[in-house]
């Protein structure tokens, strides 16, 4: 069998999502006739049938759920193959994924590097599925709870975990919490929300939200807001990541520069504290 075209596999997808020839017809900008067609030719040269077809009703046969999920993997790969190409035009720049508040200063003391060239960073809640897709080249992932597969990692830091409360909270006089005190209250939610950090201390502020976030955003908190340490959550390890099978020197010269950056922030810190 010679090689299937995207196209077909585009045309595929659109049919086995809507599971209506004349919608799926109509999201492509094609007649449905070319496309019943188009559909059929993919079934006959692969010997397999992908769609039951009824004067009622289009369902996936158990092969086409197979080649649908196969199908969007594949375009997907293209699509991130094709971003990270046109990337590659500007050896020096690379587009970074991060969850709002996380390491925000260390975050803000690379945007400000000279030894990273030219970078992007891109506010995203699922950062392995930006570095899968090429919408970034390099994310910021929390060791032991993200997604770690196909990707490479370097450690980098850690952050303590740190529940946001009202200022006028019961706990905000509280020099440490644990999180069965924090689950006392009917606001508290142990998942941030996937919002942006302002918004989140938004909701804090008004009394909607309680939570727990990393240092990095604990170190931004308004008047308004308190953060106390919660004593019984192990500190968060930060890791860059970097899909496998990327090879740029441009990521190799990132992650020297961000260790490096975070070693002289480390060491500012104990100084500060030794001198306090």
């Amino acid at each position: 069998m010679d090689r299937l075209e995207t196209r077909e596999l585009a045309y595929f997808v659109a049919v086995a999502e809507e599971l209506h020839f004349g919608r799926a017809a109509e999201r492509l900008g094609m007649a449905q006739p070319p496309l019943s067609r188009a559909i059929g030719r993919l079934e006959r040269r692969m010997g397999v049938r992908l769609l039951e077809r009824t004067s009622r009703r289009v369902a996936l046969t158990d092969a086409g759920a197979v080649f649908l999920d196969e199908s969007r993997r594949l375009l997907d790969s293209l699509d991130a193959a094709v971003r990270r190409a046109q990337r590659v035009r500007q050896p020096g720049r690379l587009v970074m994924a991060v969850r709002p508040g996380t390491a925000s200063g260390l975050i803000a003391d690379l945007v400000r590097s000279a030894e990273v060239g030219s970078h992007d960073v891109v506010f995203a809640h699922d950062r392995p599925a930006a570095l899968r897709d090429g919408r970034a080249d390099v994310a910021l992932l929390c060791l032991g709870t993200d997604d770690l597969t196909g990707l490479r990692t370097a450690h980098l830091t850690e952050e303590t975990a740190f529940a946001l409360v009202p200022r006028d909270h019961p706990l905000a006089g509280r020099t440490t919490v644990t999180v069965a005190e924090l689950r006392q209250d009917a606001t508290f939610d142990p998942e941030c929300p996937p919002l942006g950090l302002d918004e989140i201390l938004d909701r804090v502020v008004l009394g909607r939200l309680v939570t727990v976030v990393g240092s990095g955003a604990a170190e931004r908190v308004p008047a308004e807001v308190t953060a106390v340490p919660v004593s019984d959550l192990p500190p968060t390890r930060l890791a860059l990541a970097w899909p496998e099978e990327t090879s740029r020197p441009a990521i190799t010269a990132f992650v020297r520069s961000a260790r490096a950056t975070e070693a002289r922030r480390a060491l500012d810190a104990r100084d500060v504290s030794v001198s306090m």
